[in-house]
């Protein structure tokens, strides 16, 4: 469900840059509750591992040229990071019905159990954030996080049955 933008708004280069800053200092605040979590975790894994952990537990299925889209990852870096996390037993790839050579990965229960444990902590950061910003806060954030997103959000997604 998109809505129109409300001509009225009216942005200043003020409001835009202090837009970017907390954008930036809230990534930065993610990522420091994320790097605890794995810091924590005997493997020696890093945000790469952790993000195509999460994404596939979001997004089942994906193979390297979807997560190297969802997580700006060069394609070789998506493919080494999916391989490192194959070898550890967190990921499982099977041959692509319609291609060969795609190979989706899915999360084995060693990877789901790793991905929750650094999630949980997250969830906990991003829902004292939504307290903080109160109810009436909670659906406009996720519409400016949406649009931020673009078509990244479709990736890895099913197609829409019509």
């Amino acid at each position: 469900m998109t809505t129109a933008p409300d001509p009225r708004l009216i942005l200043s280069e003020e409001e835009l840059g202090a837009a970017l800053e907390l954008i930036m200092l809230a990534e930065a605040a993610l990522w420091s509750v994320a790097d605890a979590a794995l810091e924590g975790e005997p493997r020696g894994l890093g945000r790469s591992h952790y993000r195509t952990l999460f994404l596939l537990r979001r997004r089942p299925g994906l193979g390297v040229r979807e997560l190297s889209r969802l997580t700006a990852l060069s394609k070789q870096g998506a493919s080494r990071t999916l391989g490192e996390l194959e070898k550890l037993g967190l990921v499982e790839k099977s041959s692509g019905e319609a291609d060969a050579r795609r190979r989706p990965a899915v999360l084995t229960r060693e990877g789901a159990a790793f991905e929750a444990r650094i999630s949980e902590r997250l969830r906990a950061h991003v829902a004292r954030a939504y307290r903080a910003g109160g109810l009436d806060s909670v659906a406009g954030a996720r519409r400016i996080l949406q649009a931020l997103a673009g078509g990244r959000m479709a990736v890895g997604r099913p197609e829409p049955e019509l």
